[in-house]
């Protein structure tokens, strides 16, 4: 929205006028900050043109597309910049993806009302509209298409053929149903034939397989290469755009300026077009030239200028900056721009109590603009509420989440695979085959597992949830089982012991903090709700849920002691500062304890940004203050003065004492000390603790641990970040250059990790070398506390271009205009490690890169090779899980469990020890262990999926799961509705098979353990006769009891048919037992 008292100046008709009037360019001048994205948003308005906005900067256009969008009311096109090296291959296909989609708008005649560029992305080509048309196939619902046909196109357009789909550029012919995953999409379609005509169009979840959304038509574009400059398959932007489009060029001077040093930088990288052919290129359209200096003089009727000025900076703190805009709105109409409902709220109140009649001459609106400004002619003035209370934090953009595979760590089988049986033990997998049994006309799917001295064992797919991918504690691979053998008993019975222990001490913690008076936190104020509403981006479902937990814990009266596992960037933060929040306001002292100084600083920068507008203080304790000021904080926290205490070890320091100490925030305890954790340990029962860990907890873990330890996880990625692309490569100085003068170019900063002190200057000297033009810095954990905060500040201020340091980073600075990472002598990393450190770039909107450094001429050992592929493969965003499973099979469980219980996890597999965990659990605490015991059927009917119907063994396996793991009819009737979906009408063998799971649901209502036909008779064992009894009450046939856990039904030979049995079998049991009628 064009604020209205500014829409009104006669200045910008006067410019809608001479656009319309004049052929050539209209100088302007004196636009000021977001004020000249104002100007073009109400051009727009007024003409009903396009208009083109070019700006210097790669992140100046993000942000004039912010600008656009709140002063227009609507979405703003942006042209993304290739910011990715020859050959980057995966990681070009997200900017390709939106470059071509905008392209496609203009082609088809549907071009935005504003286009928001960098002048670096008009100097890259585009595809031409013949090379769009070319590698495009449209499908409509009753069109006639040849299959074969359809899949050669997508074979010849570079399309990878699966059998399930996973990624942009993927596709799955499955029978008459093919799957595509084009790069253009966030989900893919599925397009179902009947014969040669097109049945269907759907776009479905690629992780559950399910469709969305039925579609008449579709268009489907193919990946293209980047074309060279020239080529018949390139076009330059320009030439897609209207004829009637409106330049604006901001800065020609500087445009120009950039354009030529960008094609500098570059060197040849890429095939860019001219500068001056460029710029005449765009001189051909109605243009407008904004000049912030130095603009030419023109003549009255070529030009206008707008005296808008800048405003001065606000002091930051809550009083003085209301102040100030009082001050400002004594003589002027001040608009004030909040992001959100909770800043408008906090600031409106802050107002009134500064000046009752405020609300007369400040206004608020609900958006977002970077740079405020005073439009003299009407005194009007726009600030944004980030300006007003110094919040310097990144602001990202919501963009869409592309749908990705499910992350499934437990059942990837790969023949060769070690597996744990539940009964037998350590095996390995070698197969999926179907077989019929001996003296039998059933058939059925077996996994065949190898166990020690090459013996075999056939495991029927309805059995599989006794089967698991073992995941060890360790690289060392265990020795298989031997069938028959006591070592698997005695291996689980001595990790049973372990655990056991491990849950009394747990218990016993716990039990401490019961028994412990605490505080009862009272329910949220309108301070809360307003600090948690002013969060800047849309919370995930994960952090809505985590938020409630932990505000439940505050408000019980007993002390919380609770574990917040989430991957890097995923809220931690956030949600630790509302819990600090919470108990700040009632009045009691919060501290805050970190494994580094730089992470420190970092947290102290972040809690004072998001208190500003409250009146609770913040202190900070670490080496980086002096021993004055750390006293003077030592005595404002003893005797109450100061509200947040932010610090490193020192905080556990015996003359470190708290007046009235309610919350204690430990970020990654595994990293502190015996001693540290000890007295950590003594603090438990007596305070509030949450403790944030960045290493994601697996979920089986999570719930076996249910009871005993709070623990909450956050699993779901921000969507508005991209993942980091990842790539294990020698050093190469090439390399190196290009990487940097690619981030150069974008305006952004490098890390270059080397985490050996006595050569550090070396290799910064080498990066000098290497790029002669960029400013490099150096920082570690040795340097003076004076000169490493110099560093860090400087670095943060963008005084350098690279920072080579050791892994201080690691834990620390959140930097979102570092976004290249490399880590030099990466095999000598864990791979937490690596993921932390990866974890340090990628907080901006643009794609982050992450280059693992190995020695030229070194071999590295075979663990570190596993560490390396490992982080290379789980580049997307929520590897988290993956990262954390590859890690237990590496490294260890010991930062969730302890260093002692590795052995037991090596002996018996992770998901053997959790059940083991759960169990002890349920024993310990008198609770009785949920029965998901299957009920075993032999009833003689043959129940397999065909490879026919499901080629992928992986993908039969996955559905041998869900069907042996429903519990409920309705998860039954959404599995036969995914298959059908997904693969088209059951076969009879797969429909058996889901037959056979719905008697297995019905009979486990009724306790029955297992069903045998043993013609004439069925055979039923059964848990409870008193329970199971009122089944039979009308069954089909003699029913006989010989004791009180078998039942014999006998039945005509006529029942034995199949469909017969199963019918019967349906009937008996489809009644509701007394118990569950009770129960509901």
């Amino acid at each position: 929205m064009v604020i209205q008292p500014i829409a009104g100046d006669n200045k910008l008709t006067t410019l809608a006028r001479q656009i319309a009037d004049h052929q050539g360019a209209v100088a302007v001048s004196g636009l000021w900050g977001s004020s000249a994205p104002m100007v073009v948003a109400d051009l727009a308005q007024r003409t009903g043109r396009t208009i083109l906005y070019v700006s210097a900067h790669l992140t100046e256009a993000e942000n004039v597309r912010e600008d656009l969008e709140f002063f227009s009311g609507a979405p703003v096109a942006l042209l993304s910049a290739w910011e990715t090296l020859p050959g980057d291959g995966p990681a070009a296909g997200e900017i390709h993806a939106e470059r071509r989609r905008l392209c496609v708008s203009l082609t088809n005649g549907a071009a935005p009302s504003i286009i928001a560029s960098s002048i670096q992305a008009l100097l890259q080509p585009v595809p031409s509209a013949k090379s769009l048309a070319a590698h495009t196939i449209f499908v409509k619902v009753g069109q006639p298409i040849e299959l074969d046909a359809l899949t050669e196109w997508f074979v010849d357009h570079n399309f990878t053929r699966l059998d399930l789909i996973e990624a942009p550029g993927d596709f799955a012919r499955r029978g008459d149903i093919f799957d595509v995953f084009d790069a253009d999409r966030t989900h893919p379609i599925r397009i179902e034939f009947f014969g040669d005509t097109v049945e269907s169009i759907r776009i479905f979840d690629v992780s559950t397989q399910r469709s969305i959304e039925r579609l008449d038509e579709v268009s489907i574009c193919a990946a293209t290469r980047v074309a060279d400059r020239g080529s018949s398959e390139a076009a330059c932007f320009i030439d897609l755009l209207p004829a009637d489009t409106i330049v604006f060029l901001d800065n020609p001077a500087e445009i120009q300026e950039l354009a030529d040093l960008y094609r500098e930088r570059t060197g040849g990288g890429m095939a860019l077009f001219e500068t001056g052919t460029l710029l005449a290129a765009l001189g051909k359209f109605a243009s407008v030239h904004s000049w912030r200096f130095g603009a030419p003089a023109v003549k009255d009727d070529e030009g206008v200028h707008f005296p808008v000025r800048s405003l001065s900076r606000f002091e930051g703190r809550s009083a003085e900056a209301v102040g100030e805009l009082l001050d400002l709105a004594s003589d002027r109409q001040v608009f004030v721009v909040c992001e959100n409902e909770g800043e408008r709220s906090r600031l409106l109140e802050l107002l009134e109590d500064a000046d009752a009649n405020s609300s007369k001459r400040i206004e608020t609106r609900i958006g977002f603009i970077h740079r405020g400004f005073d439009w003299s002619d009407t005194k009007t003035v726009v600030v944004g509420h980030h300006e007003v209370f110094h919040r310097t934090r990144q602001r990202r953009r919501i963009r869409k989440a592309v749908a990705s595979h499910p992350l499934d760590g437990w059942m990837e089988l790969e023949p060769g695979d070690l597996v744990v049986h539940a009964t037998h033990g350590i095996a390995r997998f070698q197969k999926m085959e179907t077989m019929r049994r001996e003296n039998s006309e059933k058939t059925e799917e077996y996994l065949t597992l190898e166990f020690d001295e090459k013996a075999v064992l056939h495991v029927p797919a309805s059995q599989i949830d006794l089967v698991q991918r073992y995941v060890g504690a360790g690289a060392h691979k265990p020795t298989l089982s031997k069938l028959g053998g006591t070592r698997w008993k005695k291996s689980k019975e001595k990790a049973g012991e372990a655990v056991i222990e491990l849950a009394e001490a747990l218990l016993r913690t716990q039990a401490a903090r019961e028994a412990h008076e605490g505080v009862s936190y009272p329910a949220d104020t309108s301070w809360q709700r307003e600090f948690e509403d002013a969060f800047p981006y849309d919370e995930t479902d994960d952090q809505i849920v985590v938020a409630d937990e932990i505000n439940k814990d505050l408000q019980r009266a007993r002390p919380m002691d609770r574990l917040l596992c989430g991957d890097v960037g995923y809220g931690k933060t956030e949600l630790s500062m509302r819990a600090a929040f919470k108990v700040a306001e009632y009045g009691k002292q919060v501290a805050v304890l970190v494994p580094t100084t730089v992470l420190a600083e970092q947290h102290y920068k972040t809690f004072s940004e998001r208190l500003a507008d409250y009146p609770f203080s913040v202190g900070c304790l670490s080496r980086f203050r002096t021993p004055k000021q750390q006293k003077q904080l030592i005595e404002e926290a003893r005797k109450g003065r100061v509200d947040i205490v932010i610090g490193t070890h020192r905080l556990l320091s015996k003359d470190v004492e708290f007046a009235d100490l309610g919350l204690l925030i430990i970020d990654e305890e595994q990293r502190f000390g015996v001693e540290h954790k000890e007295r950590l340990k003594s603090m438990r029962s007596t305070v509030e603790v949450l403790t944030l860990s960045a290493t994601p907890i697996p979920r089986t873990l999570h719930m076996s641990m249910l009871g005993i330890r709070d623990i909450s996880s956050l699993q779901t990625p921000p969507v508005d970040r991209r993942s980091i692309a990842t790539e294990v490569c020698h050093y190469n100085e090439d390399l190196i250059r290009q990487g940097i003068i690619r981030e150069l170019s974008r305006d952004g900063q490098v890390y270059f990790i080397h985490n050996f002190v006595r050569d550090i200057e070396g290799v910064a000297d080498d990066i000098r070398r290497i790029v002669p033009d960029c400013r490099v810095l150096v920082g570690h954990g040795q340097m003076k506390d004076r000169e490493l905060e110099d560093v860090m500040r400087r670095f943060i201020e963008g005084e350098a271009d690279v920072l080579v340091a050791t892994t201080i980073i690691e834990s620390g600075i959140d930097l979102p205009s570092v976004n290249t990472i490399f880590i030099n002598i990466a095999d000598r990393y864990g791979l937490s490690d690596l993921h932390q450190l990866r974890g340090r770039v990628g907080r901006g909107s643009h794609r982050a890169y992450c280059y693992l450094l190995l020695p030229k001429k070194r071999t590295i050992t075979p663990k570190a090779a596993r560490r390396l592929k490992a982080i290379e493969e789980f580049s997307e965003l929520g590897a988290g899980f993956r990262i954390a499973m590859r890690d237990l099979e590496i490294r260890g469980a010991g930062n969730i469990l302890g260093p002692q219980q590795s052995g037991h996890i090596a002996a018996v597999g992770y998901e053997m020890y959790c059940k083991l965990m759960e169990r002890a659990v349920h024993e310990l605490r008198g609770e009785p262990l949920p029965d998901l015991a299957q009920v075993h059927l032999e009833i003689g009917v043959s129940a397999f999926i065909p490879k026919s119907y499901i080629p992928s063994a992986r993908a039969r396996i996955d559905i041998y799961r869900r069907v042996v793991m429903c519990q409920k009819l309705d998860e039954l009737e959404r599995l036969a509705a995914d298959l059908a979906d997904a693969y088209g009408p059951s076969p009879k063998a797969v429909s058996t098979l889901l037959d056979l799971a719905e008697i297995r649901v019905l009979a486990r209502q009724w306790e029955i353990r297992s069903i045998v036909a043993d013609e004439p008779d069925l055979i039923f064992s059964v848990r409870d006769l008193s329970v199971a009894q009122a089944a039979f009450v009308d069954a089909p046939g003699s029913v006989r009891m010989p004791d009180p856990k078998t039942i014999y039904v006998r039945l005509r030979s006529s029942y034995f048919e199949g469909p017969t049995l199963l019918a019967c079998l349906r009937k008996m049991l489809s009644k509701t037992p007394a118990s569950t009628e009770a129960a509901s």
